[in-house]
């Protein structure tokens, strides 16, 4: 299993998470995956203790190899302005 972590400051519309809705401000990423491809996307506040699932579930990569790559196309939506 690998993991990988990033720190972030989101766009003003946020990361939708699955527990609380939206959250913004500067957020901690974690992604971890499995030898079969499961991978498991977490967010946090930085510096606190409560992780919560980005939306969505059941994420699952075809080649395990594909996770840094992933991970860093997720920090890169989480911080991009909204197309509005």
């Amino acid at each position: 299993m690998s993991e990988l972590n990033s720190n972030f400051n989101t766009a003003p519309d946020g990361v939708l998470t699955n527990e609380c809705g939206v959250i913004s401000g500067p957020l901690h990423l974690r992604t971890t995956c499995a030898e079969d491809g499961a991978l498991k996307l977490e967010i946090t506040y930085q510096e606190a203790d409560e992780w919560y699932t980005l939306a969505g579930s059941d994420y699952r990569l075809a080649d395990p190899a594909d996770h840094e790559v992933i991970h860093r196309l997720i920090v890169n939506l989480c911080t991009r302005p909204s197309a509005a």
